[in-house]
């Protein structure tokens, strides 16, 4: 039975990662609580458990021994705390009152309150080294993408299984339009850990980064270098590149042969487009770029503003369908951007010629309306004969009566 105890330490010492010492010390603990449990009951004031107690547990055997505390005095008040002269004498013949004298005391059987209240010590004790362990492993980490194993929905959470480890990727931190199934693998970002939890994300934008580190070695060598991303998870995104190397072109480079690499990168990402777009220590040549795939006539910057002319033709792909495109243009850049067509004549003329397109349909609908067969104008005015002869009948007979 001993030696299957050491052998279960030993084993948990392994699966968890924990040192054997705290498992031990963990025990000796729940030993103690225990004790008191069942000697005390359940509803023991904090105060009057005795501190002067401690649990002893071989390492080697596995058996342990309950050790009381207790003051040498001529006449014992607190049997719990005290000891007499005589009887300490009996243990220790060269004790004198004032001193303290450990006593082992009987170890009595443990009830059921008694062997639950050890267990949920061992195992709060287990958690708590865990997330030691998790801490020391993974604090160095944050920033780093890891493959993770889907377990389960908490509360609009998504608990992932990272080796021997347990994160959660929160609401926010998830893209909106993904379905996370059940012993799915999952690529994620460890962002931070909070209170010995890991927080995993895949909406952030060093997502896509760290996605893209590992699809572009040049990014993770320092040829290219990412110079910043905005980003709308699950929806678009535009990401500057410019090279530290002559003759590395940081756009193609990061596409890839015939687009291998930002295909891999977007087939982890779903439906989520991506414009990898040249950064330039111009702003202007900057802000022109971040508006691609529209083509630009003219940038114009005042303060943190800039004022971009744009052909006629271009003036929607240039904003984006409900302003995506100039939005993510202005995260990337830190510009506010302001988009003003080339010819603002001709589309006020085109316009006009909208309007008056709509307005000659209408009026063709009018007429339409008024144009009705000649049965059913008939028909109407056969109604209108017959509404009249009614009243003149009403009419007679009223004045009848008077």
């Amino acid at each position: 039975m001993t030696s299957e105890f050491i052998a279960a330490i030993n084993q948990i010492s392994a699966e968890r990662g924990i040192d054997k010492e705290e498992i031990f010390q963990a025990l000796e603990e729940a030993i103690l609580v225990a004790y008191k449990k069942e000697k005390f009951g359940l509803e023991m004031p904090e105060e009057d458990k005795q501190p002067n107690w401690s649990a002893e547990l071989s390492r080697e055997t596995g058996e342990f021994k309950l050790i009381a505390t207790k003051e040498v005095v001529k006449k014992v008040k607190d049997l719990e705390k005290e000891i007499s002269l005589s009887e300490a004498e009996m243990i220790s013949p060269s004790v004198e009152v004032g001193d303290s004298i450990q006593i082992e005391m009987p170890s009595e059987d443990f009830g059921r309150i008694a062997a639950q209240t050890a267990k949920q010590v061992i195992l709060q004790k287990i958690r708590e080294s865990e997330k030691q362990v998790v801490i020391s492993e993974y604090s160095d980490k944050i920033g780093e993408i890891f493959t993770a194993l889907m377990q389960r929905m908490q509360r609009g959470e998504v608990i992932f299984e990272i080796g021997k480890a347990t994160a959660v990727m929160p609401q926010e931190e998830q893209i909106s339009n993904e379905f996370y199934r059940l012993g799915d693998r999952y690529k994620v970002l460890l962002k931070d850990i909070v209170d010995s939890q890991m927080v995993v994300s895949r909406s952030d934008p060093n997502f896509l980064l760290g996605l893209f580190k590992l699809e572009v070695p040049e990014i993770e060598s320092g040829v290219l270098e990412v110079k910043g991303i905005a980003r709308e998870a699950g929806s678009r995104s535009k990401m500057a590149v410019t090279s530290h190397q002559e003759g590395v072109d940081p756009i193609g480079s990061c596409v890839g042969q015939r687009g291998v690499r930002i295909a891999n990168v977007m087939n982890e990402l779903g439906e989520e487009k991506i414009d990898i777009i040249e950064w330039d220590e111009d702003p202007e040549k900057y802000i022109a770029n971040s508006l691609s795939p529209a083509k630009i006539d003219e940038v114009r910057i005042e303060d943190d503003t800039a004022t971009v002319t744009v052909p006629n033709d271009q003036l929607s792909l240039a904003i984006g369908r409900e302003g995506q495109n100039v939005r993510l243009a202005w995260k990337l850049t830190g510009y506010k951007i302001d988009i003003v067509p080339a010819d603002p004549d001709a589309i006020e003329e085109e316009n006009i010629e909208e309007k008056s397109e709509e307005t000659v349909e209408v009026s063709k609908e009018e007429k339409a309306g008024d144009e009705q067969p000649q049965e059913v104008v008939e028909e109407k005015k056969e109604e209108v004969k017959e509404e009249k002869v009614e009243e003149t009948k009403q009419e007679d007979e009223n004045s009848k009566e008077e």
